[in-house]
C-alpha cells in the first residue's frame, strides 16, 4: 500500500514592503498613506541628506523638498527596478548633491563679484588719482601762462595758505591791488582750464 501523500504546504503570502504600501497608496492621492510614509522614511532622508550637507536647517529644507518630490513622482516609482526605500533614498541624495552644488556655484559667483568689487574699486581710485596728477599738471602749466604778479599772488594765497592782508605785505602791495590780481588770476586760469566755477571766483 503506497504512503499516503503529503498534504500540500500553506501558501506562503509574502508581505508587501510598508514603505512600497504606502507609496502605492500615495501615487493614488491617499494623504493619510503619505503621512504614514513621511513618518517611516523621514528620520532615514534626514539622517543622509544631513551625512551629505553636514548642516541641520538646509537638511530640513532639503528633507521637505524630498518628500514634496516623492508626494509627485510617487505614480512613477517601479518595484521592479528596486525597492521603494532605495528609491526615496536616490531621490534624498541627488537632492542633497545639487544642494552641495549650487551653494559652491553661489559661493564661487559671490567671490567672484566682491573680487569684481574690488577690481573696480582699486582701478576708480586710480583713475581718481591719476586724474589729481593730471588735473595738477594742467593747472601749473595754466599758471605758468599768467603774468609773474598775479601768479606769485596766487601761488602765496592759494598754494601757501596766506591771508590776502599777509600777500600784500610778502609783495609789497597794497590789500586791493593784491585781491585784484588774484582776482584776475582765477578768471584767466578759470577761461584756460574751462572751469566756470573758478572764471566766478
Amino acid at each position: 500500500m503506497p504512503p499516503p501523500a503529503p498534504a500540500p504546504r500553506p501558501a506562503r503570502h509574502r508581505t508587501e514592503d510598508p514603505v512600497a504600501l504606502r507609496l502605492r497608496r500615495a501615487a493614488t492621492g491617499d494623504q493619510e498613506a503619505f503621512a504614514e510614509l513621511y513618518d517611516l522614511m523621514s528620520s532615514r532622508v534626514h539622517g543622509l541628506v544631513l551625512r551629505v550637507l553636514r548642516d541641520h536647517h538646509h537638511a530640513e529644507d532639503v528633507t521637505q523638498d524630498v518628500f514634496v518630490e516623492v508626494w509627485r513622482k510617487s505614480a512613477s516609482f517601479d518595484p521592479l527596478r528596486g525597492s521603494a526605500q532605495g528609491w526615496i533614498l536616490a531621490m534624498a541624495h541627488h537632492r542633497a548633491v545639487d544642494r552641495v552644488r549650487s551653494h559652491t556655484a553661489l559661493q564661487r559667483r559671490d567671490a567672484t563679484w566682491h573680487h569684481d568689487q574690488d577690481s573696480a574699486t582699486s582701478l576708480d581710485s586710480t583713475a581718481d588719482l591719476a586724474g589729481a596728477h593730471l588735473d595738477a599738471l594742467v593747472v601749473r602749466e595754466a599758471m605758468a601762462l599768467l603774468p609773474a604778479p598775479q601768479r606769485q599772488a596766487l601761488e602765496l594765497a592759494y598754494l601757501d595758505g596766506h591771508t590776502y592782508s599777509t600777500v600784500a605785505r610778502l609783495m609789497q602791495a597794497p590789500v586791493g591791488t593784491t585781491k585784484t590780481r588774484i582776482r584776475t588770476a582765477l578768471r584767466s586760469l578759470g577761461s584756460q582750464l574751462h572751469d566756470p566755477d573758478l572764471i566766478t571766483a
